[in-house]
């Protein structure tokens, strides 16, 4: 009987959130084709989760976990601009997670999103076991950003970051760089969860010769997939006959979501006739300026509820500026549901032009409108939504992708054991 790779995964986060969520979603499957998977995490559990194993597991270390995540988050807004807009990460404090006996049972080391205060990137020079490292945004390539916003000092070296109003050389980010190109293990195998992602690291100066390859974010099409259109807005109690358009993040308002964008799109559309549903973090404030008709759902935490919405709508609009993958897409395709985006870093990869939904020029708010009116007005509507879920299970399917997974293990321990 073959003996079961055991894999730990470290991942920081809250497990509602995307990268802790699309990790876990990663493990569960992991455990169905019987490889020994668990998560270490420095986030406070308030679900029972499978194999899921916290530091924050009493008051101290909950305390301790808060203080390092604040201290990893407001240190840069400290040190530069109280006005720091976009998330910034310095990864320079942490816990020594190879201390712990799930890193010593471990086969593999498998790293997700590590940041908050969870591991310090001199941890990882003493990792002595093969790493995969699945790239969830920009950060373990850059000087502290989570996305560049069209910086490209991550190809050579970060320093006067435009994200900090910084003005020296020398600046956080240009310490947190070369943090990061003297502790990074050479051995590491990097996973985009995009091409776009996949072709970042590849730029970049601190992955430069890495072994990287690119296994899609997935979802599982067991949950998501098509519901009746009229059944799904009687379910959520959506009384209306015009055509309904989605838009939904975690943080609809993020300066990589596009927001902004989305609402001047819409000063290109005639609005009469059409229905506008959100989901996410959305203040009450910028929902008071609007002149449509409207339906917030705010933050939608459960996979029946976001299903329902996803199918209810006629088109989903994901107007990211920077995202590397683009779940909502992926899950509303598995739903049947089209989507518009721009043509531009992750979601230029996950939409088939004309297809599976229509790709805007970056950034234009009025192709994006032009976008959305193509997919409403359209005559072949049904053979879309048949091509956005056939397209869902064929690329984005857990169960496929969780496959690939592992035969990277088994082929990273194979070379392994092979160097020995």
């Amino acid at each position: 009987m073959e003996k079961k790779i055991k894999v730990l995964h470290l991942v920081s986060g809250n497990f509602n959130g995307g990268a802790a969520k699309g990790s876990y979603t990663l493990h569960l499957e992991l455990l169905n084709k019987n490889i020994d998977s668990k998560i270490y995490t420095n986030s406070i559990l308030n679900d029972n989760y499978v194999n899921v194993f916290t530091s924050s597991n009493n008051f101290i270390n909950k305390i301790i976990k808060i203080f390092k995540s604040s201290l990893d988050k407001y240190w840069p807004k400290f040190l530069y601009s109280k006005n720091l807009k976009t998330p910034f990460s310095t990864g320079l404090i942490g816990e020594n997670f190879t201390k712990n006996k799930f890193y010593k049972d471990a086969d593999i080391i498998h790293l997700h999103w590590i940041n908050n205060g969870f591991v310090d990137i001199k941890q990882l020079s003493k990792i002595d076991k093969p790493i995969i490292w699945t790239i969830r945004d920009l950060w373990p390539m850059t000087g502290g950003c989570h996305y560049t916003l069209g910086c490209e000092n991550f190809k050579t070296h970060c320093n006067t970051c435009p994200q900090l109003g910084s003005l020296k050389y020398k600046d956080l980010s240009f310490s947190i760089f070369n943090e990061k190109l003297k502790n990074y293990p050479a051995s590491i195998t990097l996973v985009g969860i995009s091409e776009w992602v996949s072709r970042q690291a590849m730029d970049s100066k601190i992955f430069k010769g890495y072994n990287i390859t690119t296994i899609y974010n997935s979802i599982d099409i067991t949950e998501f997939h098509p519901e009746d259109k009229i059944i799904a807005k009687e379910k959520l109690n959506i009384k209306t006959q015009k055509k309904i358009i989605l838009i939904g993040a975690q943080h609809l308002e993020s300066p990589y979501k596009g927001f902004n964008k989305f609402i001047e799109a819409l000063r290109f559309l005639d609005m009469s006739n059409l229905y506008v549903i959100f989901f996410g973090s959305l203040n009450k404030e910028t929902t008071d300026d609007f002149n449509f008709e409207y339906n917030n759902f705010g933050f939608v935490n459960h996979t029946e509820e976001l299903r329902l919405l996803y199918s209810c709508a006629d088109v989903f609009v994901a107007p990211s500026l920077n995202e590397a993958f683009g779940k909502t897409i992926a899950e509303s395709m598995a739903c049947g549901t089209p989507v518009v985006s721009f043509d531009a870093t992750g979601p230029k990869y996950l939409i088939n032009h004309k297809k599976t939904g229509y790709k805007a020029k970056p950034f234009d708010s009025e192709d994006l409108a032009s976008g959305i009116r193509w997919v409403l007005d359209n005559s072949n509507i049904e053979n879309m939504n048949l091509l956005s879920r056939q397209r869902a299970v064929n690329e984005y399917n857990i169960e496929k992708n969780a496959n690939k997974y592992v035969d990277l293990y088994r082929n990273m321990l194979k070379t392994d054991s092979q160097s020995e």
